[in-house]
């Protein structure tokens, strides 16, 4: 890389101006997603906090405990202790997809209910979204970030809950903004990423999967154990040197962590895009179809032939 050329570029390429440019490919385009995509750019705000947080911390820590790490009264409705910075990142999404003008039904983790947006403002599309993903890693400077999915709305006039409630193959667009420190994934990698803690309550093919993976038989060599503990961090690393992040149901969680509309979807939806795939260990993570907006999954995304590779455990699993 030639830094000292990078360091005087003049011809930069941000999101607003790729937005705007592959609008201008689509004549009979109205400039609605491009409006709702610029909106969602409000997350260079929660870049600025974040960085905030973590270059401060130490000061913070001593001037003013706990100044943007938990909040001391709400729990979140998973039940989990909800960060203050994660408030103030809900806040922040919740009011720029709003003032856009573009949705009418907006998911986020932080909040129980979904939000329906008053008919005055209404557009046409579904935004679910985890605001600040990872976010217990806020105060030791780990990368995190916001995941993000976007459905279509059946009829604008009229949208409910089931609007949401689709197949993550029925999204238009997913992505991800990470905070803190293009492409093509390959086919193979060499890297796996999962919470090794739980092992001892995994599934048979989970356990079989990642035993080959630190002692493969076929004379290949091992594969390296890569795990940050937030999603948008391992699934960026994943996406850019290949590989698969592991996240399996467990005998303390049956029905997985992640959850489904605003974790699994968009992830799994960028990792196909990207050449790769994305399973539950039942079926094609994008053709499942939630009943509850803040449904949970298994997931097991990442570079195509280590997918097939637990795929078929699986299905060796079913035939016993």
């Amino acid at each position: 890389m030639d830094h000292a050329r990078d360091a005087h570029r003049t011809d930069l390429m941000t999101i607003t101006r790729f937005v705007l440019n592959e609008q201008s490919k689509h004549p009979a385009s109205r400039g609605d997603f491009t409006i709702l995509l610029n909106h969602i750019v409000g997350c260079k705000f929660v870049c600025s906090a974040v960085n905030k947080v973590v270059g401060f911390h130490s000061i913070l820590t001593q001037v003013w405990p706990n100044s943007l790490g938990l909040q001391e009264t709400p729990m979140c409705r998973q039940g989990e202790e909800q960060k203050k910075l994660d408030v103030l990142s809900n806040e922040v999404f919740i009011k720029a997809l709003i003032s856009s003008g573009r949705t009418c039904v907006l998911v986020s983790e932080e909040d129980e209910e979904a939000t329906f947006v008053e008919p005055s403002r209404r557009g046409k599309y579904c935004v679910m979204f985890d605001p600040l993903d990872g976010s217990s890693n806020i105060d030791c400077g780990v990368s995190i970030g916001t995941i993000f999915g976007i459905y279509m709305v059946k009829d604008k006039g009229k949208p409910n809950i089931d609007d949401v409630l689709q197949p993550g193959k029925n999204m238009v667009a997913a992505g991800y903004c990470m905070y803190g420190s293009s492409c093509m994934i390959p086919k193979k990698g060499k890297i796996y990423s999962v919470n090794e803690g739980n092992a001892k309550n995994w599934d048979c093919p989970t356990t079989k999967y990642v035993e080959k993976c630190k002692f493969p038989t076929d004379g290949s060599p091992a594969k390296s154990l890569r795990y940050v503990g937030s999603m948008v961090a391992d699934v960026h690393r994943t996406l850019l040197y290949g590989g698969i992040f592991l996240y399996p149901a467990d005998k303390k969680s049956p029905n997985g962590k992640l959850r489904v509309l605003y974790e699994v979807f968009p992830m799994s939806f960028l990792m196909e895009q990207a050449g790769g795939q994305a399973f539950t260990g039942k079926q094609w993570a994008l053709d499942l179809v939630p009943k509850k907006i803040h449904e949970r999954s298994p997931i097991f995304l990442g570079s195509y032939d280590d997918v097939e590779e637990i795929k078929a455990l699986y299905a060796a699993e079913e035939q016993k």
